[in-house]
């Protein structure tokens, strides 16, 4: 999920080597933290969240096939 995340951000973003994903998980529930430049912070989250809801929709159907819970933080 971690890889799935940065070449989705890699994608989108003008900086893709300030494109950085920690991965925190706890039991079952992964948390995943996307660090992005400044700059570009709002090619990530997109019009009114709408990118970066897509992102978090994508995400939670892979994890899905794991049985597991992910969430993503844009930091």
């Amino acid at each position: 999920m971690k890889e799935l995340v940065e070449v989705i951000a890699k994608s989108l973003v003008d900086h893709p080597e300030d494109v950085r994903v920690e991965e925190e998980q706890e039991d079952r529930q992964v948390t995943l933290k996307l660090h992005v430049d400044e700059d570009d912070m709002g090619k990530v989250i997109g019009r009114q969240g709408r990118i970066a809801k897509a992102m978090r929709t994508v995400v939670k159907a892979a994890a899905t096939r794991e049985n597991k819970k992910v969430s993503v933080d844009i930091i």
